[in-house]
């Protein structure tokens, strides 16, 4: 079995405590359905990114699997202008770290987005409804679209905020 984008989805929210849900408030907080976050979770025990027992997410290895596996297993490339919600660098996250100038900023396309930008297919459709409902996630989630996109200065400062998120005493 394969892992799907929706499953880096569930183990980022798993880091941030959604371990504790049951698979339909876990479905409901992320615009899947229950079963399908029941899915991604016995796709993510097979792959040994959570403990198999407790569901408790293996950070070191995610850590490991988002940084040289995400980018690989499901690349993004900017396309269309469009009006959305940024992400990877234009996110608060990193925003203020970086100036870049004469560049648009990257944007998950949204009807309500507040920022024009060039569109990034999002990890999983329903991503810019979860990032508005959990800002945590949000900041994870554009983190890792950095990643996916992003130069290496880019890629290796969201690298070292993931890591800073991912480490045990973060939980």
């Amino acid at each position: 079995m394969f892992i799907k984008q929706q499953d880096i989805v569930v183990a980022l929210k798993f880091t941030l405590g959604g371990d504790l849900l049951s698979y339909a408030e876990l479905g409901r907080e992320l615009g899947m359905s229950a079963s399908e976050a029941h899915a991604a979770v016995r796709r993510l025990d097979e792959a040994r990114l959570v403990e198999p027992e407790s569901k408790i997410v293996r950070r070191d290895v995610l850590m490991k699997f988002l940084v040289h596996g995400v980018p690989y297993a499901f690349p993004a490339r900017t396309k269309e202008v469009t009006r959305g919600m940024p992400t990877a660098w234009a996110a608060p996250t990193l925003a203020d770290k970086f100036q870049i100038s004469g560049q648009m900023s990257p944007v998950w396309p949204a009807p309500d987005g507040t920022v024009q930008g060039v569109a990034v297919k999002p990890l999983y459709p329903s991503v810019p409804g979860a990032a508005q409902r959990d800002s945590a996630l949000y900041e994870m989630l554009s983190l890792v679209d950095a990643i996916r996109i992003g130069r290496a200065r880019e890629r290796q400062l969201a690298e070292k905020e993931l890591s800073n998120r991912l480490k045990p005493h973060a939980a």
